[in-house]
């Protein structure tokens, strides 16, 4: 689902910010307020029936190969790629306007050049941080996700150590889950430092 989220909402926001006010543009904001306001359950029970039950391109439920994920995935990520699309589009149009693009642009340097390495750069901080932040609402979500399409995974085997009242499980499920709200915290400060060369750590 963070694969996902990622491949479409980086993107789709950097060709919305680039076409604003032009037909890209309002696809993508179209598509923004579509995938924030369309609940993940929902979105998981139509593409069943659309493409387990109707076209037959993919399992319906359970595991054992990669297009058992596919849906879940999709169910999980579709959510988070229209807020992170938004996200980047709004940071790129404000950091292409500041001072020291424009002397970027003065300097004739190329406009790929000025969006990717000086513009983007700068836009992705708040990006990267809601990614990482985001990391606890997917593992939220994954519980109905994982009831929908019955995966067996963390989601549902919690769901199902609290009606079987067996605390061990549901304790260990939480301090995994802490573990990794922690990891992700992490990962996002490192990356801090090869997005912006500025920030350092002693």
């Amino acid at each position: 689902a963070l694969l996902i989220a990622v491949l479409v909402s980086l993107p789709a926001g950097i060709i919305a910010a680039t076409n604003r006010n032009r037909w890209p543009d309002a696809l993508a904001n179209f598509y923004s307020v579509i995938g924030e306001a369309i609940p993940s359950f929902w979105l998981g029970i139509m593409l069943i029936l659309l493409f387990a039950v109707e076209l037959r391109w993919l399992p319906v439920s359970g595991v054992g190969t990669p297009a058992h994920l596919v849906m879940p995935a999709l169910a999980l990520g579709s959510g988070m790629s229209a807020l992170l699309m938004r996200l980047i589009r709004s940071n790129l149009l404000d950091v292409m306007q500041l001072d020291y693009i424009r002397t970027a642009r003065a300097k004739g340097l190329p406009g790929h050049r000025v969006l990717f390495k000086h513009g983007l750069r700068n836009a992705a901080i708040s990006y990267v941080t809601v990614l990482g932040l985001s990391v606890p609402g997917l593992l939220s979500g994954s519980v109905v996700i994982e009831s929908i399409f019955a995966w067996p995974g963390m989601g549902l085997l919690f769901i199902t150590a609290i009606n079987g009242r067996d605390m061990a499980i549901v304790q260990a499920v939480v301090v995994f889950t802490s573990v990794l709200v922690i990891l992700g915290n992490l990962a996002v400060d490192l990356i801090y430092v090869l997005i912006d060369p500025r920030i350092e750590y002693a």
